[in-house]
């Protein structure tokens, strides 16, 4: 259930929803609703290193010309955004997190940027990201490290780990983001966020500066989207990022919602986590979250999931094989020592395949995908474990084949979801309070194809039984 924000209460600490609705209504104006996220911003952000460029000035003059122009319709009206440093902005580096890129300035903005800034946002700064955005923790030569707002103890994720960190600390109502093997839903998962991966197509994808396409299961995989501190704000953010723009040719042009379900939507539900063992407080999340489905009216039932071991190895091992190919040479000339340790790390651990097996694991995607489809048509809904432990250490991925195992080979019901280019949510269902500190627990909504919004409702309906988890951060904040 949504609530009414009392008259006191920060303009930073506003939903995106919430601070729509009075920018659009007039009541807060556009310099108002920034000016306060640009003060967290200053206030926090020294700490955290989330926003690691600060664009202040021009969103302030963004904001005083979207008071004067009047518009106050647009849905995003003065809403204050972070934007990920590895997607295009007009006149900022796409530095990906590598001292090689620093100057590597975008004459033009990406769609999802021009998407955003068209519905009234306005962009206060850019977010940190590892090398070459393929990490599960945020840190670079070229910035350094993003801390988590609950504390050193915690990872903050990546490879958006700026923008979760970033919003999670009230630095924004939204925070983009983008995934290719769990990049939204990691930040989201270790700093108590929500987001939902689109699926396949959903968000135009295109790069300005690029100077040459991306691999296929680039394409196939990587997503753009959005990080939040609320689950409603992405019914009205997530409609901004999937219009369409014809740089994507192969975005598929449909409304954000579908047709409403007949009946109680049947959820399938799984503790599944292969050879990993499964966390109590885990378990404890996810067994909290299927009671709050069951109170909200859905239809909650044990599953087993098909292919998913398999779906696992192969989608780690044929990203892989496809960033080695493309992306090997770069690593190699521009990493650091930290990131081509990992990187080898994972080459070991995830064998590249050789290129037949390689051809036969795309054209085995797709009977993959085929046994997903058909369990779907059941189960529109799946709710699963995200990773079987809580979140890790920070630089838990550079302490060898230990610390990969746990920070990306747990992860494969985040990366076999990419892989098989289907929809994922991840919203939190429990803090924990664990010797290290507290943790935030996020769990894993899969979704039909196309909807997204079912995912969204489903995050909701946890959400207002759990409660955000922003409030309870900020108390520990001061």
């Amino acid at each position: 259930m949504s609530h009414t924000p009392q008259p006191d209460t920060p303009l930073w600490q506003l939903s995106a929803s919430e601070l729509s609705a009075l920018t659009r209504a007039g009541e807060v104006s556009a310099e108002e609703a920034t000016r306060s996220a640009i003060d967290r911003m200053h206030a926090v952000n020294p700490d955290l290193n989330a926003v690691v460029v600060d664009l202040s000035d021009q969103a302030l003059s963004r904001a005083r010309a979207l008071d004067a122009s009047g518009s106050g319709k647009r849905p995003l009206h003065g809403v204050p955004v972070t934007i990920k440093i590895n997607v295009d902005q007009q006149g900022q580096a796409t530095s990906n997190g590598l001292p090689a890129l620093k100057d590597w300035i975008a004459a033009k903005d990406a769609p999802l940027v021009q998407h955003l800034l068209d519905a009234g946002a306005v962009v206060i700064g850019r977010t940190n990201t590892p090398e070459f955005s393929f990490r599960a923790d945020t840190d670079n030569p070229l910035f350094g490290r993003t801390f988590n707002p609950w504390g050193k103890h915690l990872s903050a994720g990546g490879s958006s780990g700026g923008a979760g960190s970033a919003v999670m600390a009230g630095i924004g109502a939204l925070a983009h983001g983008n995934d290719i093997g769990g990049s939204l839903r990691f930040p989201a998962s270790a700093n108590g966020a929500v987001t939902v991966k689109p699926g396949m197509a959903r968000v135009p994808a295109w790069n300005p500066s690029q100077v040459a396409e991306r691999g296929l299961l680039a394409q196939l995989m990587s997503v753009q989207g959005l990080i939040t501190r609320h689950a409603r704000d992405l019914h009205l953010a997530m409609p901004v990022m999937i219009a369409p723009d014809p740089r994507d040719p192969f975005h598929v042009p449909l409304p954000w919602r579908g047709a409403a379900p007949e009946g109680p939507l049947k959820v399938g539900f799984t503790t599944e986590t292969l050879d990993y063992p499964l966390h109590p407080e885990v378990a404890a999340a996810l067994d909290d979250a299927r009671e709050a489905l069951t109170d909200a009216g859905y239809k909650v039932e044990d599953i087993t999931p098909p292919g998913i071991s398999e779906i696992a190895e192969m989608g780690f091992r044929a990203l892989l094989t496809e960033t080695k190919a493309m992306s090997g040479g770069d690593i190699e000339k521009f990493g650091s020592d930290t990131v081509k340790a990992i990187f080898a790390e994972y080459f070991a651990q995830f064998p590249p395949y050789e290129t037949d097996a390689y051809l036969k694991a795309l054209a085995r995607r797709t009977g993959l995908a085929r046994q997903w489809s058909l369990l779907l048509a059941e189960y529109p809904l799946v709710l699963t474990p995200f990773l079987p432990q809580p979140f890790f250490t920070a630089g838990r991925d550079a302490e060898g084949p230990d610390g990969v195992r746990e920070a990306l080979g747990a992860a494969f019901w985040s990366t076999g979801m990419n892989f098989l280019g289907l929809p994922a949510g991840n919203v939190p269902a429990r803090l924990a309070a664990l010797e290290t500190g507290p943790q935030p627990i996020g769990v894993q909504i899969v979704g039909r194809r196309w909807r997204e919004d079912l995912i969204v409702e489903a995050m909701v309906a946890i959400e207002d039984r759990v409660g955000p988890m922003a409030p309870r951060l900020w108390s520990r904040m001061g």
